[in-house]
């Protein structure tokens, strides 16, 4: 459909509307230090080839992840996404999903749901998973919340090396439940201290929060960390890297209750840093 602009008489009646008797009138409570004198200096139009052109060149002064070693994600990684994944995002069921009228309609939908739930449950060794999580950080606070309740008990010990931005998200979700978060130093080799851990866990907590691999991007001894937390009838909280479980034990090999991560690097482009997707999965129990 073709543009069609506001009438002279359009623009009258709109005025008439708003009490006021012309557009200037309407401009008056913005500050005339504001205002931009003349016209905008904007330039001629440019076509669509040339709009891509000067973009690109202004585009082409930063340096993707792609092509440097970065280390500034702090859980959004840049990883080879497979052209299908695209391609099936894509697809209107997919790129324009919401609950229909029809039920048949959703089913490709839930199958993809619970093809997902499937394949996050066997990676982590869990026993369930949920539909998905805003990113890892909302995930964690909703396992330190589930822990909470089944604990009943306000308090969490988490690791020192944990990200800032993690520990915000969770220092948010817990100010409004009275929960309180306690931080697990780590010792000289990056990985936690366990001796102070077990120190930590003489007086009742609901989780231990334990990164798989850490901030540091090491391998924690986490079966040492399980059975510390366990002895001490805590529940273990798994954040784990989706992608490191293809070398690494899953965390339902040593025992724990929870596991919550970052879905990104499994086929989301980094983007600025969004969207994002958080997993949680658990044992039945939970």
């Amino acid at each position: 459909m073709s543009y069609v602009q506001n009438t002279d008489s359009d623009r009258l009646e709109m005025l008439r509307e708003t009490g006021v008797s012309s557009f200037e009138e309407l401009l008056e409570p913005i500050d005339e230090r504001l205002r931009v004198e003349g016209i905008l200096d904007i330039g001629p139009a440019m076509s669509e080839a040339e709009v891509a052109s000067r973009l690109g060149a202004l585009a082409s002064a930063n340096s993707p992840a792609s092509e440097m070693a970065s280390f500034l994600g702090g859980g959004i990684y840049d990883r080879y996404i497979p052209a299908t994944v695209r391609y099936v995002l894509s697809r209107s069921e997919f790129y324009t999903s919401y609950t229909p009228y029809q039920a048949e309609v959703s089913q490709g939908t839930l199958q993809a749901i619970f093809e997902y739930q499937t394949m996050i449950a066997r990676l982590a060794a869990m026993d369930a998973a949920n539909a998905s999580m805003y990113d890892a950080s909302t995930a964690l606070a909703e396992a330190m919340l589930m822990a909470s309740g089944i604990k009943r008990s306000g308090r969490i010990i988490i690791p020192a090396a944990l990200s800032r931005r993690v520990r915000a998200v969770l220092d948010s979700y817990a100010a409004g439940k009275g929960i309180e978060i306690e931080e697990a130093p780590f010792s000289g080799d990056g990985t936690i201290d366990g001796e102070r851990l077990e120190e930590m866990l003489a007086e009742k907590a609901a989780a231990v929060v334990l990164a798989q691999p850490n901030y540091f991007g090491l391998i924690e001894d986490a079966r040492t960390v399980s059975e510390l937390a366990h002895g001490a009838g805590a529940l273990l909280i798994v954040l784990a890297d989706p992608v490191s479980l293809a070398l690494i034990e899953p965390p339902g090999a040593y025992d724990a209750d929870i596991v919550v991560g970052e879905g990104q690097s499994l086929g989301i482009a980094q983007s600025f840093g969004g969207p994002l997707l958080g997993f949680l999965a658990a044992k039945t129990p939970y």
